[in-house]
């Protein structure tokens, strides 16, 4: 079975942008050591780099130990904690700085990144430990409502937090939004199998990072921290709202995500934005329709601040 037609459903302005990262982070790159990846990586974040919004206020600190960066726009009491993308091998503080300084202008929230350690020094469950002692630390300093937001690796995180809070922090969390995330979904089937070999993402890739995440441990058996699709039960989870991209491997998940939740009596919908490829939201400022994806990005977070569900 022959694949997509890449060339049909990804638009000139995204085969831009691809062309743009590629050359600073190749699509080969998982074959390099781990200190030139995260060199590349982090080369190619100041090549799509925009400045912050005029108005927001950055400051550095610690939450639970775990090193933070804190944006605010003005006075508010929601939280938005957002945990950046990777593969939990790359980024950090300045790798998501733009996107989470536009996502504190656009909504009028506080946004909290939260540096958490990366693999391979600290193999599962340690990136998850520092993602729950940073919300641990946030839900006990702050007394407003905590969104939580994540990308890719990141919205693993957010959702591993969402369903180890139940029964442990109830109330606090008024929402989550899932961009582009990996949640451990069935990889015999959907968009594992027809875009397996999608640009900016594959199946090849996916596995590298899995075996640096884990340390080659085998995984463990239902464990929501390490995948949350793995979880027996999807009761009590905040609404959510899940903004994946067409041409991604990992874009079944949101569907199966959604569904779990709504199957257990949640809120919880989805958007697979056509033509988009993964980590596209550093196309946002070259693509109309990766503008368009993260307008869906900043409206969740907004519509779940406010309370509203307009889904």
């Amino acid at each position: 079975m022959s694949g997509p037609d890449y060339t049909a459903l990804i638009d000139a302005e995204t085969w831009a942008y691809i062309a743009r990262l590629d050359a600073a982070y190749p699509p080969d790159a998982v074959q390099m050591s781990i200190a030139e990846q995260r060199a590349a990586y982090d080369d190619m974040c100041r090549v799509f780099h925009a400045p912050r919004p005029v108005g927001v206020a950055v400051v550095d600190l610690p939450f639970g130990g775990v090193p933070c960066r804190h944006y605010t726009s003005g006075s508010s009491d929601i939280t938005v904690i957002y945990y950046h993308g990777g593969g939990f091998v790359v980024g950090g503080l300045e790798s998501h700085d733009d996107i989470c300084a536009e996502l504190c202008d656009r909504t009028g929230f506080d946004v909290i990144s939260v540096d958490y350690a990366l693999a391979p020094e600290a193999v599962f469950p340690r990136c998850f430990n520092d993602a729950w002692a940073a919300f641990a630390a946030i839900a006990q300093e702050r007394s407003g409502d905590i969104l939580l937001c994540g990308d890719s690796a990141g919205g693993n995180l957010a959702a591993a937090v969402a369903h180890h809070a139940r029964g442990r922090v109830d109330g606090r969390i008024i929402g989550q939004v899932l961009i582009y995330p990996g949640l451990g979904g069935d990889q015999s089937k959907g968009s594992y199998v027809t875009h397996a070999n999608a640009p900016q993402l594959t199946m090849a890739d996916l596995e590298f990072y899995k075996t640096v995440r884990t340390g080659g441990a085998d995984l463990p058996e239902n464990d929501p921290r390490l995948a949350p699709l793995h979880d027996n039960d999807f009761r009590g989870l905040p609404p959510t709202v899940v903004v994946s991209a067409e041409c991604d491997p990992l874009a079944s998940d949101g569907e199966t995500y959604r569904d779990a939740v709504l199957g257990a009596g949640g809120k919880a919908v989805w958007f697979n934005e056509p033509g988009m490829v993964h980590a596209c939201l550093r196309a946002r400022n070259m693509s109309a329709r990766a503008a368009v994806f993260f307008d869906r990005v900043v409206e969740g977070v907004a519509a779940l601040g406010r309370r509203d569900w307009p889904y």
